[in-house]
């Protein structure tokens, strides 16, 4: 038996979540028996489960691996990229 991050947190993520674990390794294609070994440490998790376990719980593999989720940051807006240059310069034709 070996300790898993992804175990853990996909234990914590269950838990902080109310939801059923036989209910999340049903929905992640697993039986209650494999689902239950992959949780403690008797099944090793590949990174198919990793995805799998992933779409399951409604989160990101890297949450998974312990990695929180990155929240966009915007450094420019997409009207500011969009918009014409506007440096003095007006129509020009080529």
């Amino acid at each position: 038996m070996y300790k898993s991050i992804i175990a853990e947190n996909a234990k914590r993520i269950i838990d902080e979540k109310c939801l059923s674990k036989g209910a999340i390794g049903r929905k992640a294609g697993y039986d209650i028996k494999k689902f239950s070994n992959m949780l403690n440490g008797r099944k090793i998790i590949t990174d198919v489960d990793v995805m799998n376990i992933a779409n399951a719980l409604d989160v990101e593999p890297n949450e998974l691996y312990g990695f929180s989720p990155k929240v966009k940051k915007e450094s420019a807006s997409d009207s500011e990229l969009s918009r014409p240059f506007e440096a003095g310069m007006t129509d020009v034709t080529v």
